[in-house]
């Protein structure tokens, strides 16, 4: 990178941290802490649910995705306005009037102690382990332009974002989510604009899209219902709508940040806002990723992305067998580019004969790209049986350092680097809130001084910091991050989420089957994560309807433990 590009992208870090650090260092109580006081208007809510969710692992992983497997990842995304409108009318009026630090507060009010522990539980376990993928996604970043080894940079950037997180609270979070989000969504559409200037000049965007389409990367809508398939529209509107009120209505993460509402207009307008800017935004990023897979279509792309395996093999007795298969790799992409053209006058000409025949032979050279590549592979494999073989989450960055303009490769980095840093201060945030409200001071230490549990809070958003780093560091087996992320909160928020809608509206239901029925529940969703090939979007549906179901019938066997 040049010095212009450090200049702009460590300078936008510092100030953030430093603003986030200055601004809230005045926090005094615990509901300045956890809630910001309750004076947050509804833009603010807005732009911190929003930074909340996007991470880095959305502008590093999410276009590799739509790169690897096209945009058919972006209909998860279609229950997403249903489930606002739901919990502006429901959970956000509730919440507000009972005047809950936590959302888990509530479970008790309606149940008993030990549904909100279960809970709570369920949301740190894995939450916790989600803000390690935030922190390992800007850390990946650190690692390939510095060439240092990814384990410093993972303690580096769980440190920044410790500090200002630990000092203001939610207000810190908040106040530097603006600026976070201001840059997330600079750098997201100059990245699209250089993609756009970087393509050949007799290639439109139009010829763009063509290409990206007879690839498969714009299969952004499928409408056939097969189980077996991850992404379909079915799968999106019904299990995305159930993983959407899950995530916004019971994540803590999410609820904090329209907790903080200075009421619930603002708290619902932050919800609604969010439900219809979100949808098109991720459409715009896997559309990036479609269109860096065009790019790379008319100059040789990488073999394989993730540069610290492919120097290893380079450095082995592996190295001339790795060399001759680049070689063969960048001559049938030669012969593809040839192809590509021609199939694109073809359909200029709109000869349907000929497109047919076009587009079948640039596929059949596109396999036998992908054949060398998966050869590639094994040979990396052969090297290192523990190397890290999905390469998605490098596939931007490389693009990004590789190919945009000085100046502009500083502000990108900077958006992936505050997205990270924005969503995992979230994140440590609601992690510290839920442990101080909802276990340290439910139920160990029940009448101390404000004074206390800020310091007990602030102690634990150190040490869940700790904790997320150390899983940060395991982080690179697990794939794509941002499927990863998903399965993740998908193993539990079917469960939480249905504890919340018995709550919420069976109120002859007791706590007692409620609980049972909720262990009942999470004991299938993991069976089916271990044992099946169902796709993590209907654990959602399955981990809500087995509690609501099973707790129905206990109730018939447990009637006296009706809370109201």
């Amino acid at each position: 990178m040049s010095v212009v590009d450090w200049i702009v992208m460590t300078g936008f870090i510092a100030f953030v941290v430093i603003y986030g650090v200055i601004k809230t260092r005045g926090t005094k109580d615990i509901d300045s802490y956890i809630r910001a006081g309750r004076k947050t208007p509804w833009l603010t809510i807005t732009l911190s649910i929003m930074a909340t969710q996007a991470s880095g692992i959305t502008f590093l992983s999410t276009p590799g995705q739509a790169y690897v497997d096209g945009m058919r990842f972006v209909q998860i995304y279609l229950g997403l306005p249903i489930a606002m409108i739901i919990l502006s009318i429901t959970a956000v009026p509730l919440y507000n009037k009972l005047n809950v630090y936590t959302a888990y507060e509530y479970l008790e009010k309606r149940f008993d102690l030990k549904n909100r522990t279960l809970s709570s539980l369920l949301f740190l376990s894995q939450r916790g382990l989600a803000a390690g993928f935030t922190i390992y996604a800007p850390a990946l970043i650190l690692s390939v332009i510095l060439g240092w080894q990814l384990d410093i940079t993972i303690i580096l950037i769980g440190i920044a974002v410790i500090l200002y997180t630990t000092v203001g609270g939610t207000n810190a979070v908040n106040k530097t989510h603006i600026f976070q989000m201001v840059i997330i969504t600079a750098g997201m559409f100059s990245s699209f604009i250089v993609i756009y200037y970087l393509l050949p000049d007799d290639i439109s965007i139009i010829d763009a899209a063509y290409v990206a389409g007879k690839l498969g990367k714009l299969n952004a809508i499928d409408f056939t219902f097969d189980l077996s398939n991850r992404y379909t529209i079915w799968s999106g509107l019904i299990g995305g709508t159930f993983l959407s009120l899950s995530y916004f209505g019971t994540d803590q993460s999410q609820v904090q940040r329209y907790l903080a509402g200075s009421s619930v207009k603002d708290s619902r307008m932050g919800l609604l806002v969010n439900g219809l800017v979100k949808l098109p935004m991720q459409f715009i990023i896997l559309f990036i990723g479609a269109m860096v897979f065009v790019f790379y279509q008319f100059i040789t792309p990488p073999m394989f992305f993730n540069p610290v395996e492919e120097q290893n093999i380079k450095n082995s007795t592996y190295s001339s067998e790795y060399y001759e298969l680049e070689q063969e790799y960048k001559k049938i992409n030669s012969e593809k580019q040839t192809k590509i053209r021609e199939m694109l006058v073809a359909i200029e000409n709109d000869k349907e004969t000929e497109i047919s025949k076009e587009v079948n032979d640039v596929l059949e050279k596109n396999d036998e790209a992908v054949k060398v590549r998966e050869d590639a592979i094994s040979l990396i494999k052969d090297v290192n049986p523990d190397a890290d073989t999905s390469d998605a989450n490098f596939i931007f960055i490389t693009f990004i350092i590789n190919f945009l303009p000085v100046g502009l490769v500083g502000l990108v980095l900077a958006a992936a680097l505050s997205a990270s840093m924005s969503s995992t201060s979230a994140e440590l945030n609601a992690l510290a809130s839920t442990t101080v409200i909802d276990i340290y001071k439910r139920m160990i230490r029940k009448d101390e001084k404000d004074e206390h549990y800020l310091k007990i809070s602030k102690l634990s958003t150190v040490l869940w910091g700790i904790y997320a780093i150390i899983f940060a560091l395991f982080a690179s087996e697990l794939g794509s991050l941002v499927e990863a992320v998903n399965i993740l909160g998908s193993l539990v928020y079917g469960t939480i989420l249905g504890i919340f809608l018995v709550a919420f509206y069976l109120k002859k239901i007791s706590g007692n089957a409620t609980f049972y029925a909720a262990l009942i529940a999470e004991i299938v969703v993991l069976y089916c994560y271990l044992f099946t090939s169902i796709p993590f979007l209907w654990y959602n549906v399955i981990g809500c309807l087995l509690v609501i179901i099973v707790a129905r019938v206990l109730t018939l066997f447990l009637p006296n433990a009706v809370n109201t």
